[in-house]
This record gives structure tokens, C-alpha cells and sequence, in this order.
């Protein structure tokens, strides 16, 4: 018994010896950690006296500077602008007291939103209690983590499919405003045309009135030319029946003129005859009277003989009267054959007019076959323009159904709100012309707000993963590689542009062009202008502030509560 103590003795002295050591050690650390206590704090002090004796000197300085800053504060000018000065303390006193008032206001809201925050805690520490502790957490964590790689890939597929939705969508847009700009330039020429056509119609109106006048003239001239051909010829037919009659007492009477004249020959012949008998009878014997009476005797007997009148008397008074019947059917014929002159004449003269008529009958049918040949042409030409043009509108407004038809099957696979669309045009008519561009634009806005969804989603997930910067999300409308993420206070979500705000500027140089027909080049030029407007109303509100609105305080919030103070 004795032993065991004795043994027991023995192996606590070690246990004792070695408490012993491990407190000389402790003592030691400790007495280390003193003295480097001491001298920290003995530095510590030193500092501070150093400052303290800095302070006092720069507080000296101050004195001198303040002593001297008195002196000039005494003066009249000083103390004009010290008068100000209290003035403007005690405006900023009260604005002290409103910005206290804020403090305060502010406080009570941050202590609201601490047990608020505390109240949360307390809620998920409680949650994780009830979801079974840490591992039940990490394995929810990581099914939520799955699903959400599985949301984000579908999104990321919607998003593919949607972005390119929308690349469509902007080239129909580019096709809609180049179809609407094609519309106005055809409904101005199929109206240009119209107009040309019925003034074509009217021209062509008028020239058929003058061709059926020309008609009815040349109708009447060739009754006219045939009642003076019907005419001639029956003056002609009387003229040669006269002239037959006048050559036949012309034959009768040179008949008998010759017949006379023969006589008078013969009778001449006999009475040279007698002549010379007598000549030679004188000379034989002397001449009388009574031989001279003989020989008229003779004549006259002959006369007798072939007249067969006895009487001389009478014989000579038919003599005389033949004679003037001669002379005066001989003047009758200088006036036939004058008449029958003047009658050719007449007659030449109908025969050219009626040459005359017949060229222009002839040169008039002409005219008229080229006018009706051009006017038809210029009527074909028209008409097929004018199917032209309405092949062009039937194609633009079959164009514009299918887009109409398009954006209505993505508003409505979007899921895009139809209350919002419905209020703001009043009424749920559908996709119409007027309403497209609105419809586009409450598709962009949907588009944007998926795409900020996707944005958030991946930087939640980030933010879970515990890294430090969130992997870039996609903000902008196009597909390819990831780009650095747009602040919230930048984002400015604005409707596809209308085409108001640069038809409005060119409104008053389209009103003078379409009181006027325009040429191909000027059609092109007033084109490439409104491209042009087109084009450069984006960058004008690219330009533009878009964080104003943001920036903007709200009626009775805070930030105004603080600018009216100011100002007071």
C-alpha cells in the first residue's frame, strides 16, 4: 500500500513539474505581449503627443490667422458681409433643420429595413432549419442550379430563335418603308397617268368630233362636187347637142357658101369670059350701051335659071337677106365657139376643185388614220401601264398581308400583352397597316424585356457561384459573342420610328412636288432624300440623353424635398 503511493508520488512530481513549466511559458507569452504592449503603447503616445504638439501649433497658427481675420472682420466692408453672411446661415440652418429632419426621416427607414432584414434572416435561418441543414440546402442549390442551366438553355434557344425573329422582322420593316415609299410614288404616277389618260380620252373625243366633221364636210363637198359633175355633164351633153346642131348649119351653110362660091366662080369665069368676047367685040366694033344691058341681062337671066325667081326685086332682096343670115350665123358661131371656151374653162376649173377636194379628202384620212394609230398607241401604252402598276399594288398589298400575317403569329408566340396594344389604338381590330409599326414596337419592347430576364438570370446564377464579376449578358438584339453588360440607368427601350419624324420635315417639299408631275430623276432624288432622313433619325436619338427621365426626381420624393430646401 505503502508502494503505491510511494509510486503514485513519484509520477505526479513530472505532472507537477511539467504544469510548472507550461505556466512559466504562459507567463512568459504574456509578459511578451506586455512588453510589446508597452512599447506599442509607449509609440502609440508618442504619436500622439507629436500630434498633440502639431495641433497645438497649428491651433496657434490658427489663433494668429483667426486673430488677424478679426481684425479685418471689424471692418465696415466686413461687417456689411457679415450681415449677408447671417442671412445665408441662418437659410442654412433651416436647411440644417430639413436635412436633420431627412437624417432622421432616413434613419427610421434604415432601422425599418434593418428589422426588416433581421426578420428575413431569421425566416431563411428557420427555412434551412425546416429543408433538413446544410446538405438538404447544397442539394437544392443544385437542383436549382439545374434547372436553371436547363431555363437558361431553352431561353438561350428562344432567344436564338427570337433574335432571329427580329432580323426578319427589321428586314420587313426596311421592305414595308421601301414598299410604302413605292406606294406613294405609284399612287402619284397611276394618278399622273389616270390623268394623262383621260386627257387622251378627251383629246381622242375631240379629234373623232373634228374627223366626223371633216366626215360630214367631205360628205357634203362630194354631194356638192357630184351635183357639179351631174351638172356638167348635162352641159356637156347639152353643149354638144347645140354644138352638134350649130356644125351641122355651119356644114349646111359652108355647103352653101361653097355652092355659092363655086357659082360666083363660074358666073365670074362666064363673065371674064363675056368679058373678053366683049373686049374683043369692041375691038371689032365700037362700044355701046345697048350691049353692057345685055350682058346684066344675061346674068340676071342665069340667075333666074338657077334660083328659079323671076323677079329681080325679089331676087336681090333674098340676096341681101341671105347675106345678113350669113353674117349673122356667123356671129352666132364666134359666140357658140366663145361659150364653149368659157364652158371648158368651167368645166377645167370643177375638174380641179374636185382634184382638190379628193387630196384633201385623201391627205384629211391620212391625218386622221396617223392620229387614231398614235392615240391607240398611246392607249395601249397606258393601259399596260396602268396593269402594270396595278400587278405592282396587288403584289405590295400581298406583300403587306404576309407581314401583317407575321407579326401577328409573333405577337402572339411572344405572348406580348393584347391589353396594352387594345388600349392604345381603342379598339382590337388586328394587324392593320397604320397599327404594324405600334405592334413592332410592343414586340421590341417584349424582346428587351426577355433579354434583361436572360441578363438576370445569369447574373443570379453568378452571384450564387460565389464569383466575383457575373459572366457578360447579352443586351443587344443580335447573335454572336457575349458583350460587356449596359447599366440599367442606360437602358432606353424606344419604339420602331414610324416614319413621322422624317416625312414631317419633308412634308412641305412633297406637297409642291405632287402639284407637279415629276421626272424619273427627280422620283429618284426625292427617293434617296427620304432614305437619307430615314437613316439619320436613329442616330439624332442615339445622340439624344437617355438618362434624363432616369435621373429625373419624382413629385415629393426625397432628392425634391433636398433641391427646395436649397433653394430656400
Amino acid at each position: 500500500m505503502h508502494r503505491a503511493a510511494s509510486r503514485r508520488s513519484e509520477a505526479s512530481e513530472p505532472d507537477m513539474d511539467g504544469m510548472a513549466e507550461s505556466e512559466l511559458s504562459k507567463l512568459q507569452r504574456q509578459y511578451r505581449i506586455m512588453e510589446g504592449d508597452r512599447k506599442a503603447y509607449c509609440e502609440e503616445s508618442q504619436n500622439i503627443i507629436r500630434k498633440q504638439k502639431a495641433m497645438i501649433e497649428a491651433l496657434q497658427a490658427e489663433q494668429t490667422e483667426i486673430k488677424t481675420d478679426l481684425m479685418l472682420a471689424e471692418s465696415r466692408q466686413n461687417q456689411i458681409k457679415d450681415g449677408d453672411n447671417t442671412h445665408s446661415l441662418k437659410d442654412l440652418v433651416e436647411s440644417k433643420d430639413s436635412y436633420e429632419d431627412l437624417i432622421a426621416e432616413e434613419k427610421q427607414t434604415i432601422a425599418e429595413l434593418d428589422a426588416k432584414i433581421r426578420a428575413m434572416e431569421r425566416k431563411i435561418k428557420q427555412q434551412h432549419k425546416t429543408m433538413g441543414g446544410v446538405h438538404a440546402s447544397h442539394q437544392r442549390h443544385t437542383q436549382t442550379q439545374k434547372m436553371i442551366r436547363v431555363l437558361e438553355n431553352r431561353l438561350h434557344k428562344a432567344t436564338v430563335e427570337f433574335n432571329d425573329m427580329l432580323t426578319e422582322n427589321s428586314s420587313l420593316r426596311e421592305e414595308i418603308d421601301h414598299l410604302r415609299t413605292e406606294r406613294n410614288v405609284f399612287d402619284n404616277l397611276y394618278k399622273k397617268l389616270s390623268k394623262d389618260l383621260n386627257e387622251k380620252k378627251k383629246e381622242m373625243g375631240e379629234i373623232i368630233e373634228q374627223s366626223t366633221s371633216a366626215y360630214d364636210a367631205r360628205d357634203e363637198a362630194q354631194a356638192k362636187m357630184m351635183g357639179l359633175k351631174d351638172r356638167s355633164e348635162k352641159d356637156l351633153a347639152q353643149y354638144n347637142m347645140e354644138l352638134k346642131e350649130l356644125m351641122r348649119i355651119i356644114d349646111h351653110d359652108a355647103k352653101l357658101k361653097q355652092f355659092m362660091t363655086m357659082k360666083t366662080q363660074e358666073r365670074a369665069e362666064m363673065q371674064e369670059e363675056e368679058e373678053l368676047k366683049g373686049k374683043k367685040k369692041e375691038e371689032e366694033k365700037p362700044i355701046g350701051g345697048e350691049e353692057t344691058v345685055e350682058t346684066y341681062e344675061a346674068a340676071f337671066t342665069r340667075i333666074k335659071e338657077v334660083t328659079g325667081e323671076e323677079d329681080i326685086d325679089t331676087l336681090v332682096k333674098k340676096f341681101i337677106a341671105t347675106e345678113d343670115k350669113n353674117f349673122a350665123l356667123f356671129n352666132y358661131v364666134n359666140e357658140l365657139n366663145n361659150e364653149v371656151e368659157l364652158l371648158q374653162e368651167q368645166i377645167q376649173e370643177i375638174k380641179d376643185e374636185i382634184a382638190k377636194f379628193k387630196a384633201q379628202g385623201i391627205e384629211m384620212e391620212k391625218q386622221r388614220k396617223e392620229i387614231m394609230k398614235d392615240l391607240e398607241a398611246k392607249a395601249t401604252s397606258s393601259t399596260q401601264q396602268a396593269d402594270q402598276h396595278e400587278a405592282q399594288q396587288k403584289s405590295t398589298n400581298k406583300i403587306l398581308e404576309q407581314l401583317k400575317a407575321a407579326v401577328e403569329s409573333v405577337f402572339t408566340k411572344i405572348n406580348c400583352d393584347r391589353s396594352v396594344i387594345t388600349d392604345m389604338l381603342g379598339g382590337s381590330e388586328g394587324v392593320t397597316e397604320n397599327n404594324m409599326m405600334q405592334y413592332l414596337g410592343l414586340i421590341e419592347q417584349k424582346t428587351n424585356d426577355l433579354l434583361q430576364m436572360q441578363a438576370f438570370l445569369e447574373l443570379k446564377e453568378a452571384e450564387q457561384k460565389g464569383e466575383e464579376t457575373a459572366r457578360p449578358a447579352t443586351t443587344t438584339l443580335s447573335i454572336g459573342p457575349s458583350v460587356p453588360p449596359i447599366p440599367a440607368t442606360m437602358l432606353n427601350i424606344a419604339a420602331p420610328s414610324t416614319g413621322d419624324d422624317y416625312e414631317s420635315e419633308s412634308e412641305s417639299d412633297d406637297n409642291g412636288d405632287y402639284n407637279r408631275p415629276l421626272s424619273q430623276d427627280e422620283l429618284k432624288a426625292k427617293v434617296m432624300r427620304s432614305i437619307t432622313k430615314k437613316e439619320q433619325a436613329p442616330k439624332k436619338r442615339a445622340s439624344s440623353p437617355t438618362g434624363d427621365k432616369h435621373d429625373k426626381p419624382r413629385p415629393g420624393s426625397k432628392q425634391e424635398k433636398l433641391k427646395k430646401s436649397t433653394k430656400r
